[in-house]
């Protein structure tokens, strides 16, 4: 025990890797990968499977692997009954390779679109420690209270950009087909037109003459910015506005924080080490400005730190959230600690989302009933004057 080993390990990835030394109860202090990562696995989409079908599959694999059937058996048959064929077609894969006589992490870590780091890590320490059953209903906790916060996010969202996508579609039918058949008539009352009349009269010419091309541009547009955030650079320019945007962005730093502590949490609580549980963290984190601050505390606490202080220094967690850490450290419940700040944050988020919608309903209802009615009255006005020419 505590003689230092070196070599080679052949694995997928180095997920792969690191989860089956870790199922072999050999601490990995340092890893690189010799060759460049193979490419998606057979079985595996390019697209992730929908995480609530992730989390049913592995509280049932909690359950059965709980009451003492055997693995190969569990797997057997979790994959006869999944209906996503993409999940699917991935427990039949690792089946396999369990059968094959590999361990469950190493065998999930070839499959990263489905099980990512996270989940591989947590598994190879559930295996080492004999409690593997504990540690997927871990996982499944973990899964479902993301997708809860997820579900909120997106719920709250679709409102707003449902209003602001009919409103541009009614905008736009307007000044289309509407406005053109009023253009008619003015022209044949050869009068001037008032300046809104005119204003209108011009966006409805150029919503029919550079409509298409806008879309065009739009299209162009959000291609060129998917690319730019492919790339580490452009990833952090836009992570980072996000989280300064007014209103919304202090709803996605709370969503970020939440997230980075029932991650590091569930991992530490799993018995994953500190530091690999901040690079996994980092890893999963979906923002990279927060794994940034992440691997900078990490560093610090590599160092000598403590986990709170260098967290605090980045500028990126809230005090609260530190101090909270800093207590869970002092009092030796850092884990317990970590999921009650995440619980925290879910209920903040809730709250400020609710409190978003709230404002933002009545004022998108008022802008769209300004802006269409603006257009009407504005093309009423040469009517309008034209009847008091009249003396009507």
């Amino acid at each position: 025990a505590g003689e230092r080993v070196t070599g080679t390990r052949s694995a997928a990835t180095v997920d792969a890797a690191v989860a089956a030394l870790r199922g072999e109860r050999i601490v990995v202090t340092r890893i690189e990968a010799a060759a460049e990562p193979r490419t998606r696995r057979r079985g595996e989409a390019g697209k992730a499977v929908a995480p609530r079908n992730l989390a049913l599959f592995t509280r049932q694999l909690a359950v059965m692997t709980g009451a003492g059937l055997p693995l190969v058996e569990c797997l057997d048959i979790l994959g006869r009954q999944e209906e996503d064929s993409r999940l699917r077609a991935t427990i039949v894969q690792v089946r396999a390779h369990v059968e094959g006589g590999e361990s469950l992490a190493a065998a999930m870590a070839r499959y990263p679109v489905t099980f990512d780091a996270l989940y591989t890590n947590m598994i190879a320490a559930g295996e080492a420690g004999g409690v593997l059953d504990t540690i997927l209903k871990r996982l499944a906790a973990y899964i479902e209270a993301t997708v809860r916060i997820r579900a909120r996010v997106k719920s709250a969202l679709t409102y707003p950009v449902a209003v602001v996508v009919i409103s541009a579609i009614v905008v736009a039918a307007i000044l289309w087909k509407v406005v053109p058949t009023f253009t008619s008539l003015f022209d044949g009352l050869g009068a001037v037109l008032p300046l809104p009349t005119r204003i209108v009269i011009a966006a409805s010419d150029g919503v029919a003459v550079a409509g298409p091309l806008l879309l065009l541009a739009a299209a162009a547009g959000a291609l060129a910015m998917r690319r730019f955030y492919g790339t580490p650079r452009g990833r952090r320019l836009v992570d980072g506005a996000a989280l300064r945007l007014p209103a919304v962005g202090s709803i996605l730093r709370k969503v970020q924080v939440a997230r980075f502590c029932r991650t590091l949490g569930t991992l530490l609580s799993s018995g994953v080490p500190i530091l690999d549980g901040l690079e996994i963290t980092a890893r999963t984190s979906g923002n990279a400005v927060i794994a940034d601050a992440v691997l900078a505390a990490r560093g610090s606490i590599e160092a000598g730190e403590s986990v709170a202080g260098p967290l605090e220094h980045t500028r990126v967690f809230p005090a609260m959230a530190t101090r909270m850490i800093s207590v869970g450290e002092a009092t030796g419940a850092l884990d317990a600690m970590l999921e009650k700040v995440a619980r925290f944050y879910d209920e903040e988020v809730a709250l400020a989302v609710g409190s978003l919608l709230t404002l933002l309903e009545p004022v998108m209802i008022a802008v769209l009933g300004l802006v269409v009615g603006g257009i009407v009255f504005a093309m009423y006005m040469p009517i309008f004057d034209l009847i008091s020419r009249l003396g009507v």
